[in-house]
Order: C-alpha cells, then sequence, then structure tokens
C-alpha cells in the first residue's frame, strides 16, 4: 500500500445500525468542529493560553504517535516511506486540514524536514469563531499530531510549527518540521508545549493562580457590595471625611473601565488606591502589574512597557512580552507617570488610543486588554503649559481624577494608621502589639509628616524596635518627630496641652483664617461639614468663627 492510496475505507469500520467505531484496528470516535472549539474556548478562559495551548498540543502529540504505532501494522506498506510519509494523507481523509506538501521551499539553508501548506485547518476556523484573531498561530492539536507522527516514524523528536496561520489573519497555514538542532534556538520558547511534564507544571501554575484569585474575588465582592461611605478597606484606613471620598471615588470609578489618574504627594499611598481600583473591579481575576516609571532607564522603558522581539538590541537574546500583554484582563499602574520622557509620552498616547501595542524589532502589532491606572506627584497640569508633559497623554489619563491629600490634611487618620502598623508588625513578629503613649500621641498629631503614610509607617517600625517597654513614648520616635524642637509651637503656656486642646485651637484658628465660612474651613481641614458643626457647637462658637466670651 501506498500512502496516497489510502482510502478511509480500509481503515475505519463501524457497525451500520450503531456500536463501536474503530480505526486501524483501534477504538475511534466521532466529535462535532464546533464542539471541540467551546472546548478550547473554555481551556482558553478557564486557564488562559499557556495551558490551553499545553494541552491541545500534547493531546495532538499522543494522538499522532499512537496513529503512527497502530498504521504501522494495520496496513501492508510498499515500504517504510510510505508509513512514514501518510500522516499527511491521514489528517486529509479524516477531515481535520487539507495537507499540501511543498516539495522544494527555496528558502536559505538546508530544506526543513517537512514543509507543508494546511488549507481548511478546522482549529484555525474554530478558534476565528470562537475567539476572534489571534496574535500567534493557533493550530495546536495539528501541529501535536504532526509532531507525534513524525517523531514516531523516524525515531527521533521532530517538532512542527507553524510558519503562518490563518487563525492569526494570514492566507494560509503552513507548518514547517525540524529536529531541535535543525530548529536551533527558534525551538527553545516552544519546548516546553511537548515536555512531557509541560501541562502538570501548567496545571499546578494555574491552581496556584486560582487560589489567589478565589481570595481576591471573595474581597472584590466586599468592596462591590459596601456602601460608598463605609471606611473600612484592606490596607486603608479612611477616618477622615477626605479620605473617605477619596475610597468612595475608587470604589464607584472601580465598577467601569475608566482610566484612573491618582495624584498626591509622595507616600501618601496612592499605589494602595490603585489596588483598590483593581481589587474592587471585575478585572480582579487578572493581574495588577506595577511599575515606577521614574525607576527605569529611558532606554528600556520602552521594552519594559511594550516588549522586544529576539535581537532587537544588544542583549535581547530571546523575545519578550511588555507589561502591557502581561497584565492582560488585569490592571497596569503606571507610578511616577510624570518622570516618562516627551519622547516616550508619544508612544504611550498611541497605545492607550489604538488598544494594541508594538513590542521593539517588530513590525506587527498586538491587541492589549488592560485597565490603566496613573499615579504621579507633580503638577502635571503645570508641567503641561512648561511643555514637560504632552497634553493629549494628560487628557487620555485623566478621564478619572483622584486628588489623595496629604497626611497632615487629615490628621484624624494618624493615630488609626500608627495603631495598625503596630498591631500589624505584631503579628508579623508573632508579639504582642505595643500600645502608644500619651506622649506618643501628641508628638505624632503636632508633626507635619511631610513624607506622609510611608515616613508615619517607617516611624511606628522604629519605635517599634527601639522601644524596651510594652509602650511607646515620646522619646521612643524618631528626633525629628519626637524631639524637643520638634512639636510645633504650643502657645503661650509653660505645661503641655492636652490633644483635644491642640485640635480646638487648630479647628478655630482655621476658621478665623477663613472669614468665619464653615465650607471653605470644612475643606481646609479634610473634614466633612457636619463634623465641623459639631465640633463648634462642643467649643460654644459663634456663627462667625470667632469665639464666644
Amino acid at each position: 500500500m501506498r500512502a496516497a492510496e489510502l482510502r478511509l475505507s480500509d481503515l475505519f469500520s463501524f457497525a451500520p445500525k450503531g456500536g463501536v467505531m474503530r480505526f486501524a484496528g483501534e477504538r475511534v470516535l466521532l466529535f462535532d468542529a464546533v464542539a471541540l472549539g467551546l472546548l478550547r474556548r473554555q481551556l482558553i478562559e478557564s486557564f488562559g493560553y499557556h495551558a490551553a495551548r499545553a494541552a491541545l498540543t500534547r493531546f495532538g502529540y499522543g494522538h499522532g504517535w499512537r496513529t503512527a504505532e497502530a498504521l504501522r501494522e494495520a496496513i501492508p506498506w510498499a515500504d517504510e516511506r510510505e508509513w512514514r510519509i501518510a500522516g499527511g494523507r491521514l489528517h486529509r481523509l479524516w477531515g481535520l486540514v487539507t495537507f499540501e506538501p511543498v516539495e522544494a521551499s527555496g528558502r536559505p539553508g538546508p530544506e526543513p524536514f517537512a514543509d507543508a501548506i494546511w488549507r481548511d485547518s478546522y482549529e484555525a476556523e474554530q478558534h476565528l469563531l470562537h475567539l476572534g484573531q489571534a496574535s500567534e498561530p493557533v493550530c495546536w492539536t495539528l501541529c501535536g499530531f504532526a509532531s507525534g507522527y513524525l517523531s514516531r516514524v523516524n525515531g527521533r523528536p521532530i517538532f512542527a510549527l507553524e510558519e503562518s496561520c490563518r487563525g492569526k489573519g494570514d492566507a494560509v497555514c503552513r507548518m514547517i518540521g525540524r529536529s531541535r538542532e535543525e530548529w536551533g534556538e527558534v525551538i527553545e520558547p516552544h519546548l516546553s508545549f511537548y515536555e512531557t511534564d509541560c501541562l502538570d507544571a501548567s496545571l499546578r501554575h494555574v491552581q496556584r493562580a486560582l487560589k489567589r484569585a478565589e481570595g481576591k474575588l471573595l474581597r472584590a465582592e466586599r468592596l462591590l457590595a459596601a456602601k460608598d461611605d463605609e471606611a473600612e478597606v484592606p490596607g486603608i484606613v479612611a477616618r477622615s471625611e477626605a479620605m473617605r471620598g477619596v475610597v468612595a471615588m475608587a470604589r464607584r470609578v472601580a465598577r467601569t473601565n475608566a482610566t484612573v489618574l491618582l495624584l498626591g504627594e509622595s507616600g501618601v499611598g496612592k499605589e494602595r488606591i490603585a489596588r483598590l481600583v483593581h481589587d474592587a473591579s471585575p478585572r480582579v481575576g487578572g493581574p495588577m502589574v506595577a511599575i515606577n516609571c521614574a525607576a527605569v532607564p529611558e532606554s528600556l522603558l520602552e521594552s519594559e512597557l511594550f516588549g522586544h522581539a529576539r535581537g532587537a538590541f544588544s542583549g535581547a537574546v530571546a523575545e519578550r512580552a511588555g507589561l502591557f500583554e502581561a497584565a492582560r484582563g488585569g490592571t497596569l499602574f503606571l507610578d511616577e507617570v510624570g518622570e516618562i520622557p516627551v519622547a516616550m509620552q508619544a508612544k504611550l498616547l498611541r497605545v492607550l488610543e489604538a488598544r494594541e501595542v508594538r513590542r521593539v524589532g517588530e513590525n506587527r502589532t498586538r491587541p492589549i486588554d488592560v485597565r490603566i491606572v496613573a499615579a504621579t506627584h507633580r503638577d502635571l497640569a503645570a508641567a503641561v503649559a512648561q511643555g514637560r508633559f504632552r497634553q493629549d497623554l494628560y487628557f487620555r489619563l485623566r478621564v478619572v481624577e483622584v486628588v489623595i491629600p496629604p497626611l497632615r490634611e487629615r490628621p484624624e487618620d494618624i493615630l488609626p494608621i500608627a495603631r495598625r502598623q503596630l498591631s500589624e508588625a505584631a503579628a508579623r513578629e508573632g508579639e504582642a502589639p505595643k500600645e502608644l503613649g500619651k506622649s506618643a500621641c501628641r508628638a505624632l498629631y503636632e508633626h507635619a509628616w511631610p513624607g506622609n503614610v510611608r515616613e508615619l509607617v517607617n516611624a511606628m517600625e522604629r519605635a517599634r524596635i527601639l522601644s524596651e517597654g510594652e509602650t511607646i513614648e515620646r522619646s521612643d520616635l524618631p528626633p525629628e518627630i519626637g524631639g524637643e524642637g520638634a512639636a510645633r509651637p504650643s502657645g503661650g503656656g509653660s505645661s503641655p496641652r492636652t490633644l483635644a486642646e491642640v485640635e480646638r485651637e487648630h479647628i478655630l484658628a482655621t476658621l478665623e483664617a477663613e472669614g468665619g465660612n464653615r465650607k471653605e474651613a470644612a475643606a481646609k481641614l479634610g473634614i466633612g461639614v457636619a463634623t465641623l458643626y459639631r465640633k463648634l457647637k462642643e467649643y460654644g462658637a459663634e456663627p462667625t468663627g470667632r469665639r464666644l466670651p
């Protein structure tokens, strides 16, 4: 028997009234192509491209290997060569793909071990139907089958890869088969899909990711169910009216895919708010990828964000996906976006508007699916006026702007943050949490906190370590906070004032400075108007803001 003479009737047997069907003596089943397409979609959506490709490639490889073994004994071949080349004929008989061998490719270098045009690929058809156009070849099962069959009949590993694929927009699918040595470095990124334990490794990775995602989803459900005025958010203290407003806005915008721009001084907690936006969004199951744009050299920032092709520049020994691709289905946090050079700003704007990215050294683009949260401590409006930041990029990032107030403008949050830090540190070290003494509380309240929450957290860590007792006192704090010269002026008396006295004087002085305008005074203090009214009633203040006799 010659491969070209094979007919389906030579191998396929079945009972007309139903029952077991056999091919080359082995039991076979009939599957609807759309059902296989739906399975592909479920695999990709549930486990991701890597695990789906691993599963389908290994399935195809095993199918090809077993088919080669079954055919060896089931058919009286004219010679060994006919058995070796019969795999392509079987592809056509099964309706998987129309196989057209390419006898001489005319390409430079040694001829490939196998070279064929695949027309009417069921895999490319189903991928386009259920998932749309891909950025990479998608005939994973067919490549696996070709690899398994060729490896078995030739007695050595042969790897089949697609040079072009209809699933990614090419005119036809074209398969090239070579040994590992002949492929060289080209095969390295694909070897994991053929290794025996690749599927197990992928599934273990997916299992860990699912556990993490489950925790994220539970947190997201709580956040989505919470009312906008509730302040209890993991990792965030929001006792002040100003911070409550920030949390409420973050929750509202999280339910959309809008781009968010976070503004605030260094150390105020912009990344915490970015995390809240991600955790309270429908994208919580995806990754949150963060990059500090100020920490990456200008020469590497483009590659870091967009990725690069192999050989794109010195040191690019392999292709690499950028952070826009790594964050697919999730959130990309661009911290210190105001530090991006002007030339790079134009490229970033293009990606945000086109929703596609082009790796350094490549000519084709890849679609992206990410939510952008950007942050900066700079005044971007002033930077635009000075020509240091593109106006169009500024407006593109500023779809929703959230301004996070500095710690000095929300004094109600100081002591709760300090106590939370001490509690978390104690739990981490397996110790009993230390308390804050009155002198330490007064020093914390009086300090201006130029470093904001970051400075407060570090101060508490230092005090916890240096404090010898169960209570942290003023002397345990850093010198700039607990030192005698660090406190704000305390007024006339020589005896120290209570915390309530300091708060009273500060509120009344602010109200006086605003000419008795309670709304403006409340905004300046970072508290609600209702809170200010209650405080003034306690103090017995006149409507103008001046004290009663």
